[in-house]
């Protein structure tokens, strides 16, 4: 009932708060012989990490991981592998004040509800500090995935109403999301999204948009029919994740609005000899399954909900008062929430495809 947990062949478990003593997530069924270090950790989480950039929250944590077991000699066991990364950073005293608060747009009140009592420093459990634990296992998911040539990258696709134009979203490449630091691979519109973004930070205001996910590469059969679909399966671990109001994939929300004769992809040999389709509105999944074509998502995030602006609340006795929030911010969550999610496609992937491994090497004895 704790929900600390998720994937079945590939499940982590993750604890920790945002101004405890760290956060650590256990990994179980990593593959044994896998090359795994510290350094490998580091780059990805280098890029969750906050205080990287003026339109970043300015918290300084080196978020430097400790790798407590399931690695012998720079290579995974087989073995449960533990991954610490410690807290060096928090400032519980900017929180004193608003205890007794209920912060607008965060789970402060139905922590109470649920619980009766909550950790007020920045969130708790519901903070997105936690979510360094889920990027560090998104790292030894990528290297799982690698070994079948699957490639996972995420870019910031919106913000506000700047909308990146993306021809191919297959091709898009780690470094050019990496160019800029509001990780946008169109840099016409990163750099007007990063005004936007510094133009609301000086208004103590913050903005949301949507952050894009695509795995090329995932051979066709992931995935399982009705409740572990590849595509049930990718929404709960999008909309897991701190400040994911909405998801969808291939061509989305815009399926409302379609024919069936607009909508369809049509299939047709491949170059290869194999089968494919003509487009790819159905974001790489079938019926749940993987198709052989990109899978491609997408997350709305909301605009941070910690603002140092005053607005209106009560207390947990229900009286109206005004609440201001101290504190270091992310004006927009975007360009922190790439690795995240990211990290959070990789994992359900590599899931899938031990999952698979495992009914096709039963199948062949």
């Amino acid at each position: 009932m704790a929900g600390n947990s998720f994937g079945q062949i590939f499940r982590i478990t993750t604890a920790g708060e945002s101004h405890g003593a760290g956060n650590v997530v256990i990994i179980d069924g990593v593959p044994p012989g896998i090359e795994l270090t510290v350094e490998d950790l580091i780059v990805d989480l280098d890029r969750r990490k906050p205080g990287q950039s003026k339109i970043t929250t300015q918290r300084k944590e080196d978020d430097r991981p400790e790798i407590l077991s399931g690695v012998f000699e720079g290579r995974t066991t087989g073995t449960s592998l533990a991954i610490l990364v410690r807290n060096e950073d928090q400032r519980s005293k900017d929180y004193s004040d608003i205890k007794d608060k209920y912060r607008p747009g965060h789970a402060d009140f139905t922590f109470d509800q649920k619980y009766g009592f909550r950790d007020y420093r920045g969130g708790g459990r519901s903070s997105a500090r936690e979510t360094v634990s889920r990027v560090a296992a998104g790292v030894v998911a990528k290297k799982i995935l690698s070994t079948e040539g699957i490639r996972v990258v995420g870019y910031v696709k919106q913000v506000g109403s700047i909308i990146a134009e993306i021809d191919d979203p297959a091709s898009v490449a780690l470094e050019e999301v990496e160019a800029n630091i509001v990780r946008c691979p169109d840099p016409v519109a990163a750099e007007r999204m990063i005004q936007l973004i510094d133009q609301v930070r000086m208004e103590q205001d913050s903005i949301g948009g949507v952050s894009e996910m695509v795995a090329v590469g995932v051979p066709a059969g992931l995935g399982e029919p009705v409740f572990d679909k590849l595509k049930a399966d990718l929404g709960k671990a999008m909309l897991s994740l701190p400040a994911v109001l909405g998801f969808e994939y291939g061509a989305g929300f815009a399926v409302a609005t379609a024919r069936g004769s607009q909508n369809n992809d049509p299939f047709v040999p491949s170059k290869e000899g194999g089968i494919t389709t003509e487009g790819n509105r159905h974001g790489g999944m079938l019926g749940g399954i993987s198709s052989g074509l990109p899978i491609i998502c997408r997350a709305a995030i909301k605009p941070t909900s910690s603002l140092s602006q005053p607005q209106k609340t009560v207390d947990r006795e229900g009286h109206p008062t005004e609440i201001r929030t101290k504190g270091r911010h992310d004006p927009c969550l975007l360009p922190r929430f790439v690795p995240m999610g990211e990290a959070m496609m990789a994992i359900v992937l590599a899931d899938h495809l031990l999952r698979w491994r495992a009914q096709v090497d039963l199948a062949r004895k």
